[in-house]
């Protein structure tokens, strides 16, 4: 359940740096506990964070100054390719580090991969632990229940959209009268798909998908 390609899209960024731990760029050295610290604005403070960073262990620390919402973070992208395998990656709490639930347990998936563990101070979870890992089983099940049950709802409106009559995606352009007299203006052989158009004020385009003969006739004719 965790790592499911669903949740890709999230972190694209994110995996080059990954890409680039497998291509072999890790050197050997002891494990160490890695922090990342986040704050919104650039007129936050992230001292909170670090104080409790520092009392945890982390030997170094990254601060990243962008909302939750930006998909471009570096300092994220730093310190997942300053980590290597052994070590754990520390957060204050879990907004800090993903902006959605899919895309921590992506994140949480990635690091499993590569023997990173993750901790969040204020949450109590460790994924090193049996507890903390069945924490983000649970996530992921729940993740997937909320992603099923968005489906139902939408296939039970769009049949019940149906069932009165009504049809998905944008209003036609063309009407039924519209479609009457753009057939009997190319019948008369003098006109063509573009004065057609000019005269009812609509694209070309548009008579295609109502009027398939009319493209027809344009191949034709070229």
């Amino acid at each position: 359940m965790i790592g499911s390609p669903l949740f890709l899209s999230e972190n694209y960024l994110l995996k080059g740096t990954f890409q680039k731990h497998r291509l072999g760029m890790s050197l050997w050295r002891e494990s160490v506990l890695v922090g990342y610290a986040r704050v919104s604005t650039q007129d936050q403070n992230p001292a909170l964070q670090l104080d409790a960073l520092k009392v945890a262990g982390c030997e170094k620390v990254f601060i990243e100054k962008a909302s939750g919402a930006q998909r471009n973070r570096p300092e994220l992208i730093a310190a997942l390719d300053y980590i290597r395998e052994g070590d754990g990656l520390v957060v204050w709490k879990l907004d800090r580090l993903a902006r959605s639930l899919p895309q921590l347990i992506e994140t949480v998936a990635m690091l499993e991969k590569r023997g990173v563990g993750l901790r969040s101070l204020t949450e109590s979870i460790d994924t090193t632990t049996a507890g903390g890992r069945l924490i983000f089983h649970v996530f992921g099940a729940l993740a997937e229940f909320e992603r099923a049950v968005i489906r139902e709802r939408t296939q039970a409106g769009l049949a019940a959209a149906r069932s009165r009559g009504k049809i998905g995606g944008r209003p036609r352009k063309m009407t039924e009268n519209d479609i009457r007299a753009a057939k009997a203006l190319l019948a008369d052989g003098d006109n063509t798909v573009a004065e057609v158009a000019t005269r009812l004020n609509i694209a070309p385009s548009t008579h295609y998908k109502p009027m398939p003969a009319a493209r027809s006739s344009v191949a034709e004719v070229a």
